[in-house]
């Protein structure tokens, strides 16, 4: 029981729903048959944010330390001391300061390895800007604390992956983002991930066009020709499956996704939009390229039913056990590295 995966929790926003989330995700005690949670945040705040979705017969099992933690109950380390005053469904200081020390605390014991994956609640990216993030999201923030070169917002399901070239960019400044450079990036961070983290052989990977019909050759912006097009001739040429530029409205609405392994947008709602409505509640935000393991769940605070009893886990609970898929995976692709006949034993295992 004590090889089991730790996966840590960030609480995000204390005024929205993340912690009604981490303890409904938490509440069957069949899940820590799987990992070990450790939840950074407080045990009072999570105590008030319980009474208040009348969540009855929870608890945490408080420890100082990861390494204290019990694989058979949900856990939590009490990151700050102090009285806080928790206001549902209001942005305010207090909800990103708060949000900010337990990711801190969190990302902290993940680099030092006393942890396995990070999960984090969501957060507000305006009152979360302080002293020590600046950022516009988790994602730039992680790709900063751990100095990755570049890092691949990627969005995933049981029926659907899809990442995005820029994300957190203002839709006015989109094009300017748009480089051939950038592109292959986002492909090569994109089909490594398919084969280290979800273990798939020869992926398939479509790209979306920028402009409506992918620029009608030429009609409608000259991007797709210029740029895009380009971008995937020569990741195939590095061996990369990829095909495309496709028009994103024709694409999803034919159903055309479902015969990729991945897509990739150009920006973040072309991407997110189809992505959330497909996957219904269950999808899972990971952030590629990063040495470390982070998913969250793809929704936000959720001000307006904080307190209301009324949010889903599953979403939540879908990014704990991405986080430990992708865990488990990449340690088996290690020991393959030092290993090689070791393959057909784990092929069997999967098989």
């Amino acid at each position: 029981m004590s090889d089991k995966i730790k996966v840590g929790i960030s609480v995000g926003d204390l005024n929205g729903i993340g912690m009604e989330v981490i303890i409904k995700s938490l509440l069957d005690n069949r899940v820590l048959e799987y990992f070990t949670p450790i939840v950074y945040g407080n045990t009072k705040n999570a105590s008030f944010h319980r009474k208040a979705n009348n969540i009855n017969d929870f608890s945490f099992n408080v420890i100082s330390e990861a390494s204290q933690a019990n694989p058979k109950r949900p856990n939590m380390i009490n990151v700050w001391q102090e009285d806080v005053r928790i206001t549902l469904g209001e942005e305010n200081e207090t909800g990103g300061k708060y949000a900010f020390l337990s990711l801190e605390k969190a990302l902290e014991d993940l680099t030092a390895g006393k942890i396995d994956a990070l999960v984090t609640a969501p957060i507000n990216k305006h009152n979360i800007q302080q002293e020590g993030f600046q950022f516009p999201g988790h994602t730039e923030y992680l790709q900063s604390k751990v100095n990755a070169d570049d890092v691949l917002m990627f969005m995933i399901s049981d029926e659907f992956r899809v990442g995005v070239v820029t994300g957190h960019v203002p839709l006015n400044e989109v094009s300017t983002y748009i480089t051939q450079d950038a592109i292959l990036k986002k492909l090569r961070l994109m089909n490594e991930s398919l084969k280290n983290d979800f273990w798939i052989q020869k992926p398939k990977i479509a790209v979306l066009g920028l402009n409506p019909h992918a620029g009608d050759n030429g009609v409608i912006g000259t991007e797709d020709d210029e740029i895009v097009r380009p971008a995937v001739e020569k990741a195939n040429e590095e061996s990369i499956l990829t095909f495309g530029p496709y028009p994103a409205d024709g694409f999803f609405a034919n159903h055309a996704y479902t015969k990729f392994d991945a897509v990739l947008a150009m920006y973040h709602d072309q991407g997110l939009i189809p992505f959330k409505h497909i996957a219904s509640r269950k999808g899972v935000n990971f952030t590629a390229g990063l040495p470390i393991v982070r998913t969250s769940p793809d929704h936000g605070t959720g001000y307006d039913i904080a307190g209301k009893n009324m949010a889903s886990h599953e979403s939540f609970l879908e990014a704990i056990f991405a986080a430990v898929h992708i865990v488990k995976n990449r340690r088996e692709q290690a020991e393959l590295s030092v290993n090689p006949l070791s393959f057909k034993k784990l092929s069997r295992d999967r098989d």
